[in-house]
């Protein structure tokens, strides 16, 4: 089986439509975020809750979850540090309001363009805690992009981006015409390589598209000094495995337990 996902991940770039949650991992999960929009308001949790798998245990435990570590330790190794977490929540235009009335999207982009880091690939995943459909915002992805290395990118040239560099790929680069969805159900989750090219619209439906991302990179993986890039890493947790070359430092909460 992991030899399966593992060429198909090298092969395409991604892996989309495995189910992560069982119901009472997703009740729970959905509960504990609708305690974050009671606390911090929508607007700041469609894309500001990052990092906070270092206080929370309920979102430790889905950036740890047997079912997502199985699949990133088949695409990566088994040596693996988690680096980075940000629930992204694209609501109705009628529940959040949007600057100049624009609704958020994602310009196409590659992760891996702006993370500071060299030695290792990064595998992003997708973690859904509502369905992601066509209507609601549904990532987009050119299977075999991660193979053409890293683009040019530039500033979007629309309103509305979410990504916090504001990049984005220029149109010309991007083969759209080969861009395949990947929808999922609530508690399933799709991952990417940090080179595969990826996109996803603007929300326009009733209905709120969150999703839980986590972003994960081999041990061998090391920080670079790039002025295009500069990036501190504070939330680093060795997920999986061992770490023989400390290039990261384990931020590790005090309640978690690696198990793998």
């Amino acid at each position: 089986m992991k030899n399966d996902l593992q060429r198909s991940y090298l092969e395409n770039g991604y892996l989309t439509g495995h189910q992560v949650l069982d119901k009472n991992e997703l009740a729970l999960a959905r509960r504990s975020f609708t305690d974050f929009e009671n606390e911090f308001g929508k607007e700041f949790t469609q894309y500001s809750l990052h990092n906070v798998h270092l206080q929370h245990k309920w979102v430790m435990d889905l950036a740890s979850h047997p079912q997502v570590l199985s699949t990133i330790t088949a695409a990566l190794g088994p040596n693996v540090i988690l680096l980075d977490s940000r629930f992204i929540c694209k609501y109705p235009a009628s529940d959040v309001p949007h600057k100049d009335d624009v609704a958020p999207y994602v310009a196409w982009h590659q992760d891996i363009r702006y993370w500071g880091f060299e030695g290792g690939a990064v595998a992003s995943v997708w973690l859904a805690l509502d369905d992601v459909d066509r209507d609601n915002g549904v990532l987009q992805v050119i299977p075999g992009s991660h193979k053409s290395g890293l683009l040019e990118h530039g500033i979007a040239g629309l309103p509305g981006n979410m990504l916090t560099a504001n990049q984005e790929i220029p149109r010309h680069l991007v083969d759209a015409e080969k861009a395949v969805e990947c929808p999922l159900g609530a508690g399933e989750m799709s991952v990417h390589d940090g080179l595969t090219v990826h996109y996803s619209e603007p929300n326009m439906s009733d209905r709120r598209r969150c999703g839980f991302v986590i972003r994960y990179i081999p041990t061998t993986a090391y920080p670079v000094e790039d002025p295009d890039r500069p990036r501190s890493f504070p939330a680093t947790v060795l997920i999986a495995g061992e770490d023989k070359f400390a290039h990261f430092k384990d931020h590790s909460p005090s309640f978690f337990v690696k198990t793998c």
